[in-house]
């Protein structure tokens, strides 16, 4: 059983019409993601690639059942598109834009206080729950589906790790990119409380970063909950120089506790086992599951 994402979930495409919409949706039905329509204010009674568009949100979900939306729409009206989501009441928003403002994205957290709608990213390459749906822009090929969860705050790392779980014979149950921004929605904590009650997910990934403190909260949940699955993690940036920004607007070590070896050390009290390497997460996993069976 994969998380956040099921047979039943119906996609609509908020930014269809645009180069970025047009391909990856493309991509995404081809994978058998269910996507069921588009919005682009504007252009509502048009269809595109075969599906309907409509000029808002609400109008889209109450005429084709959507109960997921993917966002590919500009980082200047990035904001607007996921509030206006979060209002319609929208059960899951993927928002794969990238350089959404961070005062805008403060205002994309106050819409989602109390709401029905879980984020993930902005800056997220998506959720990919294998043979199940795909909803953002990774690459496909090497997942298959199993037990073994991964959330990750790295795109790139994300596709190795999953080629090597897949090469270990384990597959994975669902793949969640939380996003690379220092603000963003669905959290790596949250990821863990899904996974762990996901009977189907018997271990999981996680993949950190320097900057914030995102995998100390981890740690903190995986000591008070104890759970009976492994988790393996991989923590990168040990030796990225200090205070230099590193890749994206996230992964910037201001102070100790934001570096790789306060959210290591954090990790391992709480039981985690640490990959030695970026290439040996896969092993790190197969080994960890076989002393649970």
């Amino acid at each position: 059983m994969a998380i956040l994402l099921d047979k039943n979930t119906r996609v609509m495409c908020q930014g269809i019409t645009g180069w970025a919409g047009t391909h990856h949706v493309t991509q995404m039905m081809e994978y058998g993601t269910k996507v069921v329509g588009g919005v682009r204010p504007g252009k509502g009674g048009r269809s595109h690639l075969n599906l309907p568009v409509f000029d808002t949100v609400s109008a889209a979900r109450d005429e084709t059942g959507a109960n997921a939306s993917i966002i590919f729409v500009p980082p200047a009206s990035a904001a607007a598109a996921m509030i206006e989501a979060i209002e319609a009441e929208i059960p899951l928003v993927v928002t794969v834009t990238e350089r959404v403002p961070l005062l805008d994205m403060i205002r994309v957290r106050e819409a989602l206080a109390g709401s029905r709608t879980r984020l993930v990213g902005a800056n997220s390459q998506g959720v990919l729950a294998p043979g199940v749906a795909k909803l953002g822009v990774m690459a496909t090929g090497s997942e298959r589906p199993g037990g073994v969860g991964i959330v990750s705050r790295s795109a790139s790392l994300t596709s190795e790790v999953v080629a090597q779980v897949s090469a270990a014979g384990l597959g994975q149950s669902t793949t969640v990119g939380v996003g690379g921004d220092p603000i963003h929605g669905l959290s790596m904590r949250d990821c863990l409380e899904l996974f762990f009650a996901d009977p189907e997910t018997e271990g999981v990934v996680l993949i950190g970063e320097i900057g914030g403190f995102e995998e100390q909260e981890a740690a903190e949940f995986i000591r008070e909950a104890k759970p009976s699955k492994p988790i393996v993690a991989l923590i990168v940036g040990a030796h990225a120089p200090a205070e230099r920004r590193m890749g994206h607007a996230g992964a910037l070590a201001i102070g100790g506790a934001a570096a790789a070896s306060a959210k290591i050390a954090a990790l391992e009290q709480a039981g985690v086992r640490i990959a030695p390497s970026a290439g040996l997460v896969g092993r790190t996993m197969a080994e960890a599951l076989a002393k649970t069976h």
